[in-house]
């Protein structure tokens, strides 16, 4: 995700050089290293298209799936998606310094679809949060409040103030990086940003988790009939996979967040490497959810073994029991 401010530039990305604010490619003396880079970026790209569209084929398909917390899921993994099929391509041919000497339409449409897919992921991981909070806390009246007209609709609104996030940033002036001193409105925008896009949400869904984890502990003591007890616990272990996801979302994130926050402020400009891998870092978040539904839910591990192995095409079997 790219959000970073206007800064001073001093390094050279090591696959460019500068020549009269040309950037050429893989300069002689580079282009092993940077092919291979590119290489590992290029498999890191194929592994996220492909785990989220497993994600996205068993939610479709299978009905047992089609449920309102399996949405929310589904639209995270549209956003993973789309990260690896538009944002991931975009990075490798376009980099970091291609758009710091050159302020042309490409980048901001990159800039644009780039913050507009981040922004939407941590969203939606807040509506999962929610999804969660009504589960644990308020069993009872769980399934007739979170219906899949209210997960629709709030997948709808986490795209929705996505695509406002991302085009206001982009419109408003902000690019990741120019030759320039900083002006007092990019820093405005670029921290406005961050708080919206990331912060705000951050927080919110650590408190809910918070509150679902003391809910949970004083679950654990109560007398459940042994009907309620499965449900509580089937819940319990879906709460526990999401909180899990997002918080190997917040330990991508945030320290790229923080550093295009505290970047202005500071004396000296960071190497284009460190902002370079903590920029991949939150783009890697992407390839991890999948991999993390198949440690937790047998569901996507039996979804995956059926639709790799061509089952799907063989007959309809759309109403097949996952374990």
């Amino acid at each position: 995700m790219k959000m970073n401010a206007s800064h001073t530039v001093h390094n050279i990305h090591p696959c460019f050089q500068l020549d009269n604010f040309t950037t050429l490619l893989f300069p002689p003396e580079s282009s092993t290293l940077c092919a291979l880079i590119y290489l590992v970026l290029g498999l890191l790209s194929a592994v996220t298209v492909c785990g989220n569209l497993l994600v996205i084929i068993s939610i479709v398909y299978f009905k047992q799936l089609h449920i309102p917390t399996n949405y929310l899921i589904l639209s995270l993994a549209v956003a993973d998606l789309l990260v690896g099929v538009v944002v991931f391509p975009f990075s490798m041919a376009q980099t970091l310094t291609s758009c710091l000497y050159h302020e042309n339409v490409f980048c901001k449409i990159r800039d644009c679809f780039d913050v507009t897919i981040s922004t939407s992921s941590i969203l939606n991981l807040c509506c999962i949060s929610i999804d969660r909070y009504y589960a644990i806390c308020k069993p009872l009246t769980y399934k007739n409040t979170v219906t899949v007209r209210v997960a629709g609709g709030m997948i709808f609104m986490s795209w929705t103030a996505a695509a406002v996030v991302g085009t206001s940033i982009v419109i408003g002036g902000h690019s990741q990086g120019t030759c320039v001193e900083m002006c007092l409105v990019d820093f405005l925008i670029t921290v406005a940003g961050a708080i919206f896009a990331f912060f705000m949400p951050a927080f919110i869904m650590l408190c809910i988790y918070i509150k679902i984890f003391i809910v949970a502990q004083k679950q654990r003591n109560n007398i459940q009939t042994s009907k309620c007890g499965a449900i509580s616990k089937m819940e319990r272990k879906a709460t526990k996979t999401l909180a899990i996801v997002m918080g190997v979302f917040l330990l991508c994130m945030t320290p790229y967040f923080l550093c295009i926050v505290f970047l202005p402020l500071t004396s000296e400009t960071p190497p284009f490497s460190l902002i370079e891998a903590l920029n991949w870092l939150t783009l890697s978040n992407s390839m991890l959810n999948p991999f993390i539904y198949a440690f937790f839910y047998s569901w996507f591990r039996s979804a995956c073994k059926i639709i790799l192995s061509g089952q799907i095409f063989t007959g309809n079997i759309t109403n097949i029991r996952l374990m």
